[in-house]
């Protein structure tokens, strides 16, 4: 499994800090199965009927967000965690765009634990993982179709640079339908406890792995 790290400049200032990682090999994405479309569909379906009379900030993983963003002087405001821009596309009746298995499985999980997550296909990474600020100047290619300042931004970084971040990811790390390998990434709420973590992570391999075949490791990353 790829070694991750998390740098000072997070647990200096957030030292409950945690990430979930998920390793996944011999996955085979394609399509997303009805079944996944469906589950998706009934979510997003529930969740705008609940938004009706609920804030965003009422849902603790997008206020404990805001607040890890506010802590490290990222701005939520210009910046959003990406769980909370799936929330805001529902709360607008904005559907979800569906891409492939892993991704709309990925947005799925997102929604259901309401923490920001991001899946890569390994091959992509280089060496080790460390969860840090960004460089000065330092910037990536978005799968948001542009380019990305993240200086001074939470971001996720192998030996080429940072890769990904609960804000949106690069295009050089992403999953595609030739991706066989993947790691999973899950932004959990510093609050919560590792044994919850730990329980999150497994529930969520074992559903991907129902769906994509293959084998799963996980483990929860804190600073040490």
């Amino acid at each position: 499994m790829i070694n991750l790290f998390i740098d000072k400049s997070i647990s200096s200032k957030i030292p409950t800090f945690k990430i979930g990682a998920i390793h996944y090999n011999n996955i085979v994405i394609s399509d997303s199965p009805q079944m996944l479309k469906g589950r998706l569909q009934f979510f997003q379906e529930t969740l705008k009927v609940e938004l009706e009379t609920k804030e965003l900030s009422d849902f603790k993983g997008i206020s404990e967000w805001r607040q890890v963003f506010k802590t490290l002087n990222m701005n939520a405001s210009r910046y959003r965690p990406s769980h909370e821009a799936l929330y805001r596309r529902i709360k607008k009746g904005q559907p979800l765009p569906l891409v492939h298995s892993a991704v709309d499985l990925n947005t799925f999980f997102s929604l259901e634990y309401v923490i920001p997550l991001g899946i890569y296909d390994s091959a992509s990474i280089e060496g080790d993982v460390t969860f840090r600020l960004g460089l000065e100047n330092e910037a990536y290619d978005g799968v948001n179709g542009r380019e990305n300042d993240m200086s001074g931004k939470l971001v996720s970084a192998d030996q080429l640079g940072a890769f990904g971040s609960p804000i949106v990811d690069s295009m050089r790390s992403k999953v595609t339908e030739d991706t066989t390998s993947a790691l999973h990434l899950f932004y959990m709420r510093p609050s919560m406890e590792i044994d919850e973590a730990s329980k999150l992570l497994q529930a969520a391999g074992t559903m991907f792995t129902q769906v994509h075949g293959g084998d799963f490791q996980y483990k929860v990353v804190t600073f040490r």
